[in-house]
């Protein structure tokens, strides 16, 4: 299983590296409060890493909210005295 793992993650580095090769020209990004100017390629990579890192913080915060609800509901299932007198 390593080896597989090991293998895929060495061709995405290969296809970042080509994908960066590639588009090695600038963009002009402006964004209100500031001006950048990146290549294409990392500018591509770039909102790559903070799509996937947004999606997964909203998953997260789904999926700990849903179970934090779910536990509040258990614990007064088990003792309902305690949640009355709190």
């Amino acid at each position: 299983m390593r080896p597989i793992v090991i293998l895929i993650l060495l061709l995405f580095i290969a296809a970042g590296v080509v994908l960066g090769a590639l588009n090695a020209d600038l963009v002009n990004y402006d964004l209100g409060f500031a001006r950048l100017q990146l290549p294409k390629g990392a500018a591509l990579l770039g909102a790559l890493v903070i799509g996937w890192l947004l999606g997964g913080l909203t998953a997260w915060l789904g999926v700990s909210s849903k179970h934090r609800r779910q536990r509040r509901l258990q614990a007064r299932k088990r003792d309902p005295k305690a949640s009355a007198d709190a």
